[in-house]
């Protein structure tokens, strides 16, 4: 499940995940991200993951790895900053890992500093 979060600053998009997200759940997610570059906006996003995230299933792993060409290389600088909130080591992994290839500044959270996370992510 992916919800998004309301309570952040101006000029950030926000999510919360849990469990294993479905394809259907990624392209909703991903909706107001595409809103955002169609207006020619600059990305800061928070994306938080629960204790029982699980990853994504294979509809929507298929839709992140097209979404890393079309909209991480295409619009490459519109990514401003991202904050990953989580405790998994897997996830930490594939994000050192990638990270250096992400679009924009990407920077890792424990659970318990969401309130760094918040203030970091905020546009400058």
């Amino acid at each position: 499940m992916v919800e998004q979060l309301s309570d952040l600053p101006d000029g950030v998009l926000g999510f919360r995940a849990s469990g294993k997200i479905t394809r259907e759940e990624y392209d909703e997610m991903m909706k107001p991200i595409y809103a955002a570059l169609e207006r020619g906006e600059k990305l800061n996003i928070y994306f938080e993951l629960a204790e029982d995230f699980h990853g994504l299933d294979g509809g929507a792993l298929w839709e992140d790895l097209k979404a890393a060409a079309s909209v991480g290389l295409k619009h490459r600088s519109s990514w401003q900053k991202t904050a990953l909130i989580t405790d998994k080591d897997w996830i930490r992994r594939g994000a050192s890992l990638f990270g250096p290839v992400a679009p924009g500044e990407l920077r890792l959270f424990e659970p318990d500093e969401t309130a760094e996370a918040r203030a970091w992510i905020a546009p400058d």
